[in-house]
């Protein structure tokens, strides 16, 4: 079985993840969507809300699943039983870190191999940070967003 692991903070979980996601899961026999609890980075939602909502998200994809972790990446991957780590590039910037990124993973788990998949030009230009920034500043996110997202966003920032 083919499972890929599709890991990120999902602060909050976006249309060009999700454009991913349902991509991947026509690709691969399993996609585990793997949220990382990140406290470093001071995440806005809690992880049990930020696997919540991406539940909400994926809810008609039946050979896609959610789940929370912490810890370096390649020990959940074995733990998931996967080989093939998916990673998102939305424009050529991203590249950089995201090779260094799979060299340092296939380094401490040679069997790994990272697929990379652009999103669709319409979600190109989103990202959780700036969805966070116009939610705070209680801009309009809903055409960027599964609508559960944007009223959790509304709810947290109080707008």
């Amino acid at each position: 079985m083919n499972i890929a692991v599709y890991p990120g903070t999902f602060d909050p979980i976006t249309n060009g993840h999700f454009d991913l996601i349902e991509r991947a899961a026509r690709l691969f026999d399993k996609v585990v969507v793997a949220i990382a609890s990140s406290p470093g980075k001071g995440p806005a939602f809690e992880l049990d809300m930020r696997i919540a909502l991406a539940r909400d998200v994926v809810a008609g994809l039946d050979n896609v699943k959610v789940v929370g972790f912490s810890g370096l990446m390649t020990e959940f991957m074995k733990q998931q039983e996967a080989r093939i780590l998916l990673r998102g590039l939305r424009a050529v910037s991203d590249f950089e870190y995201e090779l260094q990124l799979a060299n340092m993973n296939r380094a401490q788990m040679p069997e790994l191999e990272t697929v990379f998949l652009t999103p669709a030009v319409e979600n190109s230009y989103i990202s959780s940070t700036l969805i966070r920034e116009i939610a705070k500043l209680g801009g309009d996110v809903s055409q960027h967003v599964h609508p559960r997202v944007a009223a959790a966003l509304k709810s947290h920032y109080n707008t």
